[in-house]
């Protein structure tokens, strides 16, 4: 199948999609050399409505037409496993799909476990086979292939299938609403900004020392904004290892960087060098006030214990009630309940507080207690 290489054409078949209910999307792209994605495919599909592919590469092709598709709200935007998809939306032009439907959250919710895959509800919803063979194609190159289209198209022409089979399965199961946390994350513009003053947050881990985070403040920081201005992956700039071995050691020479076993020979004495100690330099000094103070260690008085009787109770429930666990609740969520009764977390608050939320403080108080039936773990009132 040919691509669509021309605005006007792109304005065409946009048109068409903005009079269905919704568009299945896909992109396929590039990211292992650049810090911004290089979008190179994209893929839609709709009801009643061939699949199209859009060639972003073609000279002169204006992508405005897909951006007005994506922003309007009277049609949903079909994705499955949306995130990366829509940073590279986002970054095309602050551009939010909306509405969102994510399938494989909302498979999640529908009892298919933890991040299924596109391939098995294609398999099981759509009754569809997919070629994988061309999973790992390089997508910057041209022409494409008709295994290499084929195989794009059906990222999207199957979805229509299963988008419907769940959307059915939510409305019937009372879950539609369930969704509505996790797709105001995922239509959030700060869930894609990577803004540079929080990088460090990536690699902070078990620090608890001021000034080791305060360097490693500025060291991410730093890092971030040289890979935004260079469009070079992170690690490119400076390894994580290595950035975390100067926000440890803080080194304020040459020599002393130049000792650190992560940085490369020679690497001390480049302007990227003179660059490191200046931001360790105004770790150093930063003032203690903007420094976060790390959460204190959680485990203590039996609190890993609990966590540990928490993780058993939410399998239970997940099995019970056919929702995959990392739905209803986190690690940090379970940690965070283990210390406080009134945790402001997401398991605590709406239909997971009702579902799990509950149980987890019976647990805690005493009220409720896990058992073994017939190798199951079921939860009975004490």
């Amino acid at each position: 199948m040919e691509s669509i290489t021309e605005t006007a054409d792109l304005e065409t078949a946009c048109a068409a999609f903005a009079e269905r209910p919704f568009v299945t999307v896909d992109t396929e792209f590039m990211r292992e050399t650049t810090y911004y994605s290089k979008l190179c495919l994209i893929q839609m599909a709709g009801p009643e409505i061939d699949g199209v592919l859009v060639d972003p590469l073609a000279p002169g092709i204006d992508l405005a037409p897909f951006l007005r598709l994506m922003a309007d709200e009277r049609v949903v935007k079909v994705f499955h496993s949306a995130r990366q998809d829509v940073e590279i939306i986002w970054n095309m032009g602050e551009v939010i799909p909306v509405p969102l439907f994510d399938t494989q959250i909302a498979a999640m919710v529908c009892g298919y476990g933890d991040s299924v895959s596109y391939e098995q509800l294609a398999n099981d919803l759509a009754k569809a086979r997919i070629d994988k063979s061309s999973r790992f194609t390089d997508w910057s190159r041209r022409p494409l292939s008709e295994a290499q289209t084929a195989y794009a198209l059906s990222d999207v022409t199957h979805l229509v299938a299963v988008y419907e089979h769940l959307k059915a399965q939510l409305e019937e199961s009372g879950r539609t609403a369930w969704l509505d946390d996790e797709m105001a994350i995922l239509t959030s513009g700060a869930t894609y900004r990577n803004d540079p003053d929080l990088a460090w947050t990536r690699l902070s881990g078990r620090m608890r020392k001021p000034r080791e985070i305060a360097v490693l403040m500025e060291v991410a920081a730093w890092r971030e904004r040289e890979a935004k201005a260079r469009n070079v992956p992170r690690n490119r700039i400076l390894k994580d290892e290595a950035v975390i071995d100067v926000a440890t050691s803080a080194p304020r020479s040459i020599e002393a960087l130049g000792r650190l076993r992560s940085i490369p020979n020679g690497f001390e004495r480049s302007r990227t060098g003179a660059d490191i100690l200046a931001a360790v330099e105004r770790g150093i000094e930063r003032d203690p006030a903007t420094i976060p103070v790390p959460s204190r260690s959680r485990g203590r008085n039996g609190g890993a214990a609990t966590v540990e009787l928490l993780k058993v109770l939410l399998r239970a429930v997940s099995e019970n009630e056919r929702v995959a666990p990392k739905v209803i609740a986190s690690v940090d969520d379970l940690e965070a309940i283990a210390e406080s009764d009134t945790a402001d977390v997401p398991a605590l608050r709406g239909w997971r507080r009702g579902l799990f939320g509950e149980k987890a403080l019976a647990l805690k108080a005493g009220a409720l207690g896990l058992s073994i039936d017939r190798g199951r773990v079921v939860t009975t009132e004490r």
